[in-house]
């Protein structure tokens, strides 16, 4: 049976009604317009200048960046495996990865709106057809199988750049994630270094407890002589006696730390808690840095670039979101088939094509879009917010690592020369009483004052290095933003 049409006549009344209602639509849209109006919203906040934070006050561009390994200036391979490793297999790292693997499809998403979309569809459907509708008996009123195979086309114009916008805030929150994953590096390999200074710093206090324990050890075996030779009694005895459980118990509390150390560096390389049992580092040389902060900062930490880029993204998502207010000009085609009666779909009469334009106006929505536009806005100016928080921390921790390394060599030199002091007055104190011209306690003094510069030097030692990792990381850690394309 041949499908029933609607006769030519009325078809053509029927398109001329559509033709007019679709036109008096469109005037009535371009008249209504104004009712969706983004004037008056835009961000409020500036970011910060070098300037204004003080960085042009501390150095120059001459000044040299820091190394992206810059850790293996401390000449020690040990170290070197270790940073490595950590770098490789840390979970926190690899969530941050994630994120940036998540960013990275979020920018596929966005990019595969600009382009044409093609769909395909079919569909089969046993259907009661009404009898007091267009399809007159003996077709209205039975039951029939309707069919349907279609594939449609539509392509967006995109012609005041609401899609281009949304990609390019896309890209911007990835590049974000790029250099958070960067700022995570840095923030890693600096905990991996410290740690193992630390580590370095209490096998440098055992060395010196260790030493403290043999000259006690050595000035008990002479006051055991002198207690023979009745030149000392049993006072000064026990003084020699009880010093050596106090220097012991220095010694176990020190390895008490050391095992803590041990475990901790384990854990930032993802190794089981006993991995670094027999971890002893090696002699460290000091990081060669630059002595002033650059004034291109900004360009040297990861978590201000992420931060700035953030600014990037969150401008452009409130420019897709100011796009639409405007228009969307779309083109949609079709091409298909569809038959009453599975017998007859794939023949030529059940073709069916059509193309056209499409346009969607935002006439009245009761302030959406305003609301969503002045959202964005305050995105853009948490955004900033965010950055300038960044910009000063980073000018503080740089300034702040600066002013600790110039203060601490300040210290070493007047450490050293109380340190020289210290030895020589225990030397003179030891012979002295070696002699039996001082007296027990006066060793004992000068000891506990010789003890304390030791570790005064291997604490200043260890806080010259930690300041210089702080400083590495505070400059960057060796971070460069990856040249973009425009």
């Amino acid at each position: 049976m041949r499908p029933l049409r609607l006769p030519d006549r009325v078809q053509l009344r029927a398109c001329a009604r559509a033709a007019r209602l679709a036109a008096w639509t469109g005037a009535a849209a371009l008249l209504l317009w104004g009712c969706a109006d983004p004037a008056g919203i835009a961000p409020k906040a500036q970011a910060l200048t070098a300037d204004r934070v003080g960085l042009a006050a501390f150095g120059g561009p001459s000044d040299p960046a820091i190394a992206a390994d810059w850790w293996r200036g401390f000449g020690d391979p040990v170290l070197d495996a270790l940073v490595e490793r950590s770098l490789s297999d840390n979970p926190n790292l690899k969530v941050v990865a994630a994120r940036l693997a998540r960013a990275a499809a979020g920018v596929a998403g966005a990019q595969s709106t600009d382009g044409v979309h093609v769909d395909g569809a079919a569909d089969v459907t046993r259907q009661r057809l009404s009898a007091n509708t267009y399809f007159p008996p003996p077709l209205g009123g039975s039951t029939v199988t309707m069919g349907n195979v279609q594939i449609g086309a539509s392509w967006e114009a995109d012609v005041f750049g609401r899609n281009r916008s949304a990609i390019e805030a896309a890209v911007g929150m990835q590049r974000a994630a790029e250099a958070d994953l960067q700022a995570a590096r840095t923030v890693l390999a600096s905990e991996v270094a410290r740690s193992y200074v630390q580590l370095s710093r209490l096998f440098a206090q055992r060395d010196v407890a260790q030493r403290a324990l043999a000259q006690r050890e050595e000035i008990l075996a002479l006051i055991r002589q002198r207690v023979q030779g009745g030149l000392d009694t049993n006072v000064e005895l026990r003084q020699g006696e009880g010093a050596l459980p106090d220097a012991r118990l220095q010694i176990e509390q020190i390895d008490e730390q050391i095992g803590q150390a041990r475990r901790a560096l384990a854990a930032l390389g993802a190794q089981p808690p006993s991995a670094l049992d027999g971890l002893a580092p090696g002699a460290l040389h000091p990081l060669g840095l630059p002595p002033r902060v650059p004034a291109d900062l900004l360009g040297r930490r990861a978590d201000v670039a992420a931060a700035r880029w953030r600014i990037e993204a969150a401008t452009s998502d409130m420019a897709s979101a100011r796009a639409e207010f405007y228009p969307d000009v779309n083109l949609v085609a079709f091409v298909g088939l569809s038959s009453i009666g599975l017998d007859k779909l794939f023949s030529s009469g059940s073709r069916e094509y059509g193309v056209g334009p499409a346009i969607r106006l935002p006439i009245f929505d009761n302030g959406y879009l305003r609301a969503r536009l002045g959202g964005k806005a305050a995105d853009v100016d948490g955004a900033i917010a965010s950055y300038n928080a960044a910009v000063v921390e980073a000018a503080r921790q740089a300034a702040d690592q600066i002013g600790a390394l110039q203060s601490i060599e300040r210290q070493q030199l007047q450490q050293t020369s109380a340190q020289d002091r210290a030895e020589q007055a225990y030397a003179l104190a030891t012979q002295r009483y070696r002699a039996g011209l001082g007296s027990y306690l006066t060793v004992l003094n000068v000891e506990a004052a010789l003890l304390s510069q030791r570790r005064l030097a291997a604490d200043l030692r260890a806080r010259l290095l930690d300041a210089q990792i702080a400083l590495a990381r505070a400059l960057g850690g060796g971070y460069a933003a990856p040249a973009t394309g425009a």
